[in-house]
């Protein structure tokens, strides 16, 4: 029996060298007994054997093992060693979705993803009081945070990237992250939360209060988004009780006022396209005929010059289904309709036999202008680029944030790449369930074009046939999901 002992900072680079020897030398899983240097005594042999032989594992292994490190009670440790020693000679095993231990180590690491994005969200910092003779220019600022996972190497370079041009120190219960004059480091502190106070809190507060929209509260969706348990630490949340207890009155004053008229479109200025662009609203809930109503002025990039109109998505404002496509065809441009045109209708017939209720799913484009050239009388697609991927994905963001699907359905390389961040490799990441860049269940497809431009009919017999189990196993996760 062996009983590694890991370090708190460089955790797993210390596990990959140690399971590394422990798998060489071929010591079965239950042989092994992880935990963190501190957290128990280790009452077995910590003499690591010498490795024997190599050890082949592929990149997704790699870092699905990275995110199964951090996992607090180490069940992630014990269950990526255990994986480790089964994907030798088999690659494939992580792509079964049906394996437990798969299953189990998947659902690790979307915790862990999603602890990670709430530290990116809910981390606030305070300034701090410094010699500006002696440290120059940069302000100085600290934060306090309590994450589930112990995911704060992770995390560092996230906030170096972001804050780079001020010092700072991000203390957690386990680690103080410090990033002072251009150099990070890291140490296992323990340490309590401090009882600092920054004045800019209370005008956070006022801020917060004062954009507080009551017609368009909704109390699940917020809490979903911004969880009770991180509340303690965000100036803006002592304000979230009261202003949920007076929404109602407040909707009752704004009813009663009556509309305001809105400026004469003389006085606005026509001039600028950005001054007329609306920007995320990050407290206010909305709803999808706000959204769209807002989308059909969109002026974020140039496609909307020679596109007929804004082509937003369709479908319930509570579908546990939203699939992503690339953008508006010619057919699409015209009606101002998504998936009308003949991928659309190939969708419709591949999503029927597949036991998907369509009209119970929503369906909307990465991109919602058409973009095209212009040859005689046609108009020839043309694939978006990454900036007008990028300028329209505030669009689908408020979408995912209102529609809250369960599942998610990329449908080809520009709406993966617009939902994670990267549409590489599309025929290789097919079929496999992924996550969006906000932690959502994401399944990787093809888009039902692709079909349509098949030379010939055997390839695209074959290739429907594959889209349609595609969505089959969409079909088992929703079920699944509830």
């Amino acid at each position: 029996m062996y009983a590694p002992r890991l370090p708190r900072i460089g955790t797993f680079d210390a596990w990959r060298d140690v399971a590394r020897r422990l798998a060489s030398a071929d010591v079965p899983p239950e042989a092994v007994d992880w935990a963190l240097e501190g957290d128990s005594d280790a009452m077995f042999d910590d003499v690591l054997p010498d490795a024997t032989r190599p050890l082949t594992v592929t990149k997704a292994f790699l870092e699905l093992s990275r995110d199964l490190i951090p996992e607090r009670t180490g069940q992630g440790m014990r269950l990526a060693y255990s994986l480790l020693t089964r994907v030798q000679g088999r690659p494939e095993l992580l792509a079964n979705r049906a394996d437990p231990q798969v299953a189990r180590a998947r659902d690790i690491a979307k915790a862990i993803h999603r602890d990670i994005h709430k530290m990116h969200a809910f981390v606030r910092f305070q300034e701090l009081e410094v010699d500006t003779e002696r440290s120059g220019e940069r302000r100085a600022f600290a934060a306090w945070f309590e994450p589930e996972h112990r995911i704060e190497e992770p995390v560092a370079g996230f906030f170096v990237d972001r804050f780079g041009d001020m010092d700072w120190r991000i203390v957690t219960p386990e680690v103080t992250l410090t990033y002072a004059s251009g150099c990070l480091s890291k140490e296992a502190v323990a340490a309590t939360r401090p009882n600092a106070t920054d004045p800019l809190e209370q005008l956070w507060t006022t801020y917060y209060s004062s954009i507080f929209n009551p017609a368009r509260l909704k109390p699940d969706a917020m809490r979903a988004e911004m969880p009770k348990k991180y509340w303690r630490n965000l100036p803006e949340a002592q304000a979230i009780p009261s202003l949920i207890a007076g929404a109602r009155a407040r909707v009752a004053e704004m009813r009663a006022a009556g509309p305001s008229l809105p400026a004469p479109q003389s006085l606005r200025r026509k001039d600028d396209a950005m001054a007329t662009q609306p920007g995320p609203d990050l407290f206010a809930a909305t709803d999808l005929e706000d959204i769209a109503r807002d989308a059909r002025g969109c002026t974020r990039c140039p496609l909307y010059g020679p596109a007929t109109q804004t082509v937003f998505g369709e479908g319930p404002e509570d579908a546990p289904l939203m699939f992503v496509g690339e953008q508006p065809g010619d057919r699409e441009d015209i009606a101002g309709r998504p998936f009308v045109g003949p991928a659309g209708q190939l969708f419709d017939q591949i999503v029927e036999q597949a036991g998907i209720d369509r009209e119970a799913a929503y369906v909307t484009n990465a991109v919602k202008h058409f973009k095209f050239v212009q040859k005689g009388k046609r108009r020839i697609h043309q694939k978006p680029g990454g900036g007008e991927i990028s300028a329209c994905r505030w669009w689908l963001e408020q979408e995912l944030t209102t529609v809250d699907p369960k599942i998610v359905v990329a449908l080809g390389a520009t709406a993966l790449h617009s939902l994670t961040g990267d549409g590489k490799g599309i025929l290789k990441r097919r079929g496999r369930m992924e996550e969006t860049r906000d932690g959502r269940p994401l399944m990787v497809t093809v888009h039902p074009s692709f079909l349509l431009r098949l030379p010939d009919e055997k390839s695209r017999a074959a290739e429907t046939e594959l889209f349609r189990r595609d969505l089959e196993t969409v079909r088992d996760a929703l079920a699944q999901a509830g």
